[in-house]
């Protein structure tokens, strides 16, 4: 009897398995809300460290694709003049014409060469179309955001690629600045003296700057650097950066340095044609864009 006594006695005081796991117990006090603001704290830096990160990553990413979209259309470019007897193909200034592309790309509710797919994938306007797979991503930059509103809707356009006006188009800017001659490059060989490596085909062009399928440079050698003058605008949306493509088939992301090149992206067409003097990106267009005529 004093056996059982003594162990029914003892149970009795033992604590109960349920309490020790409570959260009402002493061992696992719940936060205070000092603790919890703490760790929304700590979410929040970290938060905020991991997002510019996260958007870099993604600009990164767009860039890539951008440089594989002009290594493509450079390609389809080099391959036309191969199948044409070494002649580029047109590069067309006109709305109603063909060319490499047909149209002109602006903000224009009204006008279907914003969204209409057939100027890029259809070979009666786009002479490029049997050499891309007709494939309508290529001609444009996956960081070009930019809209047309029609009826109330926003859609996007079709196009941000443009070509250099020196690869078989009509000489309207190369001379604008030196009225000295520079060669419109109309067969691929004839790029031999710049060096094909050197002379760009292809540029991302800035959204709010397109017009045309042919991008303007107005060449500045040898004149002084107050003189320079920006024509049309090229792309920056790589963290201050644009594509280009050159007709030795490589591409690259071009870091612009001067701030009147990387204007904000309004969503309207801008003002062309320009006075930018000492810019230094317009000395890089200028020395990648032709040479001087013999």
């Amino acid at each position: 009897m004093n056996l059982f006594h003594f162990s029914f006695e003892s149970r009795k005081h033992c604590p109960s398995p349920r309490k020790q796991g409570s959260v009402h117990g002493s061992r696992f006090p719940g936060f205070t809300l000092i603790e919890l603001l703490v760790v929304i704290a700590i979410i929040a830096i970290l938060a905020g460290m991991l997002l510019p990160a996260l958007a870099k990553a993604k600009t990164k990413a767009q860039g890539i694709v951008c440089m594989g979209n002009m290594k493509q259309l450079t390609l389809a470019w080099i391959m036309y003049a191969d199948d044409s007897r070494d002649n580029l193909v047109w590069n067309d200034m006109e709305d109603k014409k063909e060319g490499w592309v047909r149209g002109v790309i602006d903000y224009n509710p009204g006008n279907e060469h914003n969204t209409n797919l057939l100027y890029l994938l259809d070979p009666k306007y786009a002479k490029l179309a049997p050499y891309t797979s007709r494939t309508a991503g290529i001609y444009k930059c996956p960081a070009d955001r930019s809209t047309v509103t029609i009826k109330d809707r926003k859609y996007p356009r079709v196009r941000s690629i443009s070509m250099s006006q020196a690869m078989n188009s009509r000489n309207d800017w190369l001379s604008a600045i030196t009225q000295k001659k520079y060669v419109v490059f109309k067969k691929l060989s004839d790029i031999n003296p710049m060096g094909h490596s050197k002379a760009y085909v292809f540029i991302d062009e800035h959204p709010d700057s397109l017009n045309f399928a042919d991008f303007a440079v107005a060449m500045n050698d040898g004149v002084s650097p107050t003189r320079i003058m920006i024509v049309d605008y090229p792309s920056s949306s790589h963290n201050g950066s644009g594509g280009l493509s050159f007709a030795d088939g490589h591409a690259e992301i071009h870091k612009w340095v001067d701030p009147r090149t990387k204007l904000p992206v309004l969503n309207k067409s801008m003002t062309l044609v320009v006075p930018s003097p000492n810019n230094l990106d317009m000395v890089y267009m200028s020395e990648h864009a032709s040479i001087r005529a013999e």
